[in-house]
């Protein structure tokens, strides 16, 4: 039986540009990867669902997500047209989370961007990234209750900052990673910023909208609840500013 499903919807823009991948080794060491396209174009489409699936291979086949992330981080900052300012602005660029689990071994989970990793576990919702964008950077003070820009991120796939530079910018590693230990009864959430965003400025409790059956049921209810509570927030002129969604959930054991 399937222990993972994935749901997307397109929201209003013209194309997905959210992609997952989902990769397992004979021994049971599995990735899960989700990518958040930044744009709305066919070469970001193509970059995003193409790279996903080359992350999760990777790290699959590694056993390690954080080396697995770094390294595709790197080989795309080398290139030589990313390295040019005037040919980076116009090459396709992603937010990244993957996770990875083997048995017996902690949940691992490696990230650049605003795309999240949540567990769920007994009644209780955990975050376990921290977003790469301007409201960390700048959080929300008494004077500045909205903080920095939350839609304009300081790390992601196709960037050429290294570790020191993201630090002397914005106060954060470009790639940062954490580790978990897993019991039973816990469900993995991925989640791209159209996916949880609504769900958080909405006030929904996360464990409430996941903790269901079948998982298909469950996650495609879950994105398409963010949609529609992102499209009652504007006026139907502006419905094509809403995001695209995209959540993977994943029962786990130990």
């Amino acid at each position: 039986m399937r222990t993972y499903a994935t749901a997307q919807h397109i929201g209003g823009r013209t194309r997905q540009c959210d992609a997952t991948a989902v990769r397992t080794t004979p021994s049971g060491t599995r990735a899960f990867v989700l990518l958040d396209g930044i744009g709305s174009t066919q070469e970001v489409r193509d970059f995003t669902r193409r790279t996903a699936v080359r992350l999760a291979q990777t790290a699959a086949r590694h056993g390690d997500a954080t080396t697995a992330l770094r390294h595709l981080y790197q080989r795309l900052a080398a290139d030589p047209d990313r390295q040019d300012p005037y040919q980076r602005r116009h090459m396709p660029t992603a937010a990244a989370v993957v996770a990875l689990t083997a048995p017996g071994q902690p949940l691992t989970v490696a990230w650049c961007g605003d795309s999240r990793a949540y567990l769920l576990q007994r009644g209780i919702t955990r975050r376990l990234t921290e977003d790469h964008n301007l409201r960390r950077v700048h959080p929300p003070t008494a004077l500045h209750p909205q903080g920095g820009n939350r839609n304009i991120i300081t790390s992601y796939l196709g960037a050429t900052y290294t570790d020191t530079d993201a630090m002397n910018h914005y106060r954060h590693p470009a790639i940062e990673s954490t580790t978990v230990e897993i019991t039973d009864g816990c469900r993995l959430l991925l989640a791209s910023d159209g996916a949880y965003e609504p769900h958080e400025d909405a006030g929904h409790d996360l464990y409430t909208e996941l903790d269901d059956d079948p998982l298909t049921h469950t996650v495609r209810n879950f994105v398409s609840l963010a949609i529609d509570t992102a499209r009652t927030k504007r006026p139907a002129d502006e419905h094509h500013y809403v995001d695209n969604a995209t959540a993977l959930l994943a029962d786990l054991t130990p």
